[in-house]
């Protein structure tokens, strides 16, 4: 399937949304237009507050920057049904609008998550096929391939044939932003045999095994998430949550017992400023802001979710990761897959 190239990409971003707002936002679009110069941002918020944002930071008159006021803002804490109900004038609303009307072609939040979720399906409707949207987000692995991991929170209950659907979203995903031939695909599961797992779990392993388009390995443990041993790795959303937050509370807590003790003993703080550029390399590389930005796959449009305590690097790479899929035109390829997948089943 071959899709001409844009070559003016156009993403609709939610200003206000995150811990931190324009803080962490408007920084984070300036840097994307300075270092992309296809790169056209819609910034929708508080039209004033970015305004004078903007021009402290000398970037009032910016030609890739417009500025779309909205009245209201979803807070972190508010629930997705009321949010959906009453804050038709939010950013985050108003960005998912502009990609529902061809005005944008990917929306950027860092909003309430459950929110999100709520609103970009009832604007952006699901591609055919799919029963529910997944959130899948690139983790980093012990070789220098990312891996895909999906559902990260979207959908909590799953039966077989959504996580059949999720398996092969993610595919896309992978060959796509990662141009890899036939990605290796599991299944997150309590053991590697046949006989664990739930009897959704064991269903979808076994339409899976079916599939002839699809690279499908088996099972994988948690322990493995990291290991290579698949590119792609398909759970519910409970689960992928929880092993996700649980992940990245272990990274931190390495690199910070690492610190601790460099920092305990003479001998320890040369030897870290001795390895300095090593050390920063290795936080690096399992640093959550480099693999921020989980995608909202299954839609009939590109939205990318950013963490909610986003800095301003972790918000350029969300931005950054939009970029990749309007490039790689990924709902498009999803949609044409599952045609072909369906198809087969029949």
């Amino acid at each position: 399937m071959h899709l001409v190239q844009p070559t003016k990409i156009t993403i609709a971003l939610d200003m206000m949304g995150g811990d931190h707002g324009p803080l962490a936002t408007l920084p984070a679009a300036i840097a994307a237009v300075q270092e992309n110069p296809r790169l056209h941002l819609t910034l929708c918020g508080d039209a004033e507050l970015l305004q004078q944002h903007l021009q402290q930071a000398g970037f009032h008159n910016h030609p890739r920057l417009q500025l779309l006021h909205c009245t209201q803002h979803v807070s972190m804490a508010e629930k997705p049904s009321s949010a959906l109900r009453n804050k038709r004038d939010s950013s985050m609303r108003i960005a998912l609008e502009l990609v529902e009307q061809g005005q944008a072609t990917a929306c950027v939040s860092a909003g309430n998550t459950g929110a999100l979720i709520a609103m970009a399906h009832f604007v952006l409707k699901m591609l055919p096929g799919v029963e529910r949207p997944a959130l899948i987000s690139a983790l980093p692995s012990t070789t220098n391939q990312p891996v895909y991991m999906l559902d990260l929170g979207a959908t909590v209950n799953c039966n077989a044939d959504t996580l059949f659907q999720f398996a092969v979203m993610g595919a896309v995903m992978s060959e796509e932003v990662e141009s890899l031939s036939a990605p290796r695909v599991a299944l997150l599961n309590m053991g590697e045999e046949e006989i664990k797992g739930s009897d959704q779990i064991k269903q979808a392993s076994v339409q899976l095994s079916e599939c002839e388009e699809l690279n499908y390995i088996g099972y994988i443990e948690g322990n493995d998430i990291f290991s290579g041993k698949a590119d792609v790795i398909i759970c519910d959303g409970f689960v992928g949550n929880v092993a996700l937050k649980t992940c990245e509370g272990v990274a931190t807590l390495i690199m910070s017992r690492i610190r601790a003790r460099l920092m305990s003993s003479f001998f320890g703080r040369i030897t870290a400023k001795l390895a300095q550029s090593w050390f920063k390399s290795l936080v690096q590389g399992v640093n959550p802001d480099q693999y921020n930005g989980a995608s909202l796959i299954g839609l009939r449009g590109i939205v990318v979710k950013s963490h909610g305590n986003a800095s301003k690097e972790a918000f350029l790479s969300a931005i950054r990761q939009a970029v990749r899929e309007v490039e790689r035109q990924v709902p498009a390829k999803i949609k044409h897959r599952l045609e072909q997948v369906l198809i087969g089943k029949a």
